[in-house]
């Protein structure tokens, strides 16, 4: 299924907001006596516009790659993915400014090879980049090798935090569990696909229909999975979960049932639900939701150390600098590559 232009762009302005929300740290202000081309200052870092152009340059070519040029057209009561994707590179340099301002408190430096690394990864995108693209990005070695070396200290400041961190997960806390479902909507969707609740008359006959099913489970000799396929208005008929990964009604009744257990018919805010357990513990699963959430309780470790040593920064931005920042001509800038040759000399 095709998606519609306005409909890409409000999921893509979904994921940019959700990427920014990740950064942390103030919001940027404006303030006076910047040097030349210097776009913001945190603490004693600062960002020169070149720095700025690399991240928003690949960004905006990987856009155009993967839905052409005219996605640049469109806009979402007047917000443009342009302004967009402008404030995320923004927020992105800004918190890896910040994370190498927290390497320096904590004594975290690259090593020798690191240098190396980044050095040669400098020249190799500096080589890949045509005249047209340096004189557009106004970037040389230098500002390449000063791009390559914060992200690989923002990089290592973080792994090195989180190594520090060795959360116990308990098998009970990462448990899996498998069931089959039957599910009964309480809401309509329009041509665009926007939901309408049912009235309340409306969902007391889905809550009959939905238990009267339940009585024909119990009492056939059918399999639930048939029955389920039969009745459900789900896709989705098997669903393996841990917790904390489905809605609060529909978690608590599964993981009260033994295995084999069907449950009654229950609420959630999308319609009416009958399962059965079919597995109380998936130990592949289990073992897998358990590095998850070790994964996670170290990214949070992080972000509460990161979002404190933030706090205490002073962030300027140089307001006029940065709402004259535009889009680049795509005709003659085609550069993708720059993360990609980073992780080339920095993959594990």
């Amino acid at each position: 299924m095709r998606l519609s232009k306005k409909l890409l762009l409000v999921l893509i302005i979904n994921i940019v907001v959700l990427t920014m929300s990740g950064c942390g740290g103030k919001k940027l202000v404006l303030t006076t006596g910047f040097g030349k081309n210097e776009l913001f200052r945190i603490g004693d870092a600062s960002c020169s516009l070149p720095e700025f152009y690399v991240y928003f340059v690949n960004t905006q070519n990987q856009y155009e790659n993967v839905y052409g040029g005219e996605i640049w057209n469109v806009s979402l009561d007047g917000v443009t993915l342009e302004d967009n994707i402008k404030d995320t590179v923004l927020a992105k340099l800004a918190q890896i400014k910040s994370m190498c301002l927290l390497a320096n408190s904590k004594g975290i430096t690259l090593d020798k090879d690191e240098k190396d690394k980044c050095e040669k990864a400098a020249e190799e995108y500096l080589a890949s980049l045509t005249d047209d693209e340096k004189s557009l990005m106004q970037v040389d070695i230098k500002v390449l090798n000063k791009l390559y070396s914060d992200y690989a200290l923002a990089d290592k400041v973080y792994r090195t935090i989180i190594s520090e961190v060795n959360p116990e997960i308990s098998d009970d806390e990462a448990r899996t569990i498998t069931v089959c479902h039957v599910f009964f909507k309480t809401y309509t969707e329009t041509e665009t696909g926007e939901r309408v609740n049912m009235s309340a008359d409306e969902k007391r006959q889905v809550y009959a229909h939905a238990c009267d099913i339940l009585e024909e489970i119990q009492e056939s000799d059918k399999d639930f999975l048939e029955l389920a396929a039969k009745y459900s208005e789900d896709t989705e008929l098997i669903y393996s979960f841990g917790k904390g990964e489905v809605n609060p009604e529909s978690e608590n009744v599964a993981f009260s049932l033994a295995k084999d257990e069907i449950s009654d018919v229950y609420e959630t805010s999308e319609g009416y639900h009958i399962i059965k357990c079919l597995s109380t513990y998936d130990k592949a699963s289990t073992d897998e939701n358990k590095l998850r959430l070790v994964e996670e309780r170290k990214r949070e470790a992080f972000s509460e150390e990161y979002d404190a040593f933030v706090e205490e920064l002073v962030h300027n931005l140089n307001q006029k600098m940065f709402d004259e920042i535009k889009l680049l001509d795509s005709e003659v800038v085609f550069t993708t590559g720059f993360f990609d040759v980073y992780e080339k000399y920095f993959e594990e």
